[in-house]
């Protein structure tokens, strides 16, 4: 069986739950900048596999503003309503058309 590309791990690991890059990172062994250089490539392939890539976007933690407008797949620095710093991990997961 041939071994699996790094963008076919990380949909192999989406496809069974919701992972952070931190925790993609950690479970494949790659540095999680590397993650967030994947996905958006992840995204666009799984369009053309009846497959959708689903976002749970980052929240802030100190006013709990959600960034549902944000169009980039890494994490913000600061929120734009408080200026908080403690922003939650985005999350991300593969799931099936037919699932729906």
């Amino acid at each position: 069986m041939p071994k699996q590309t790094v963008r076919q791990q990380i949909i192999s690991l989406l496809s069974q739950e919701a992972h952070s890059p931190r925790e993609l990172s950690q479970a494949m062994g790659v540095a999680e900048r590397d993650i967030y250089s994947h996905l958006p490539h992840i995204a666009r392939s799984l369009a053309s596999q009846n497959k959708d890539f689903v976002v749970i976007h980052c929240r802030c933690l100190e006013c709990d503003y959600l960034f549902d407008s944000r169009k980039r797949f890494t994490r913000p620095s600061r929120c734009p309503r408080c200026r908080g710093e403690r922003i939650q991990d985005p999350r991300f997961s593969v799931k099936s058309r037919a699932d729906k």
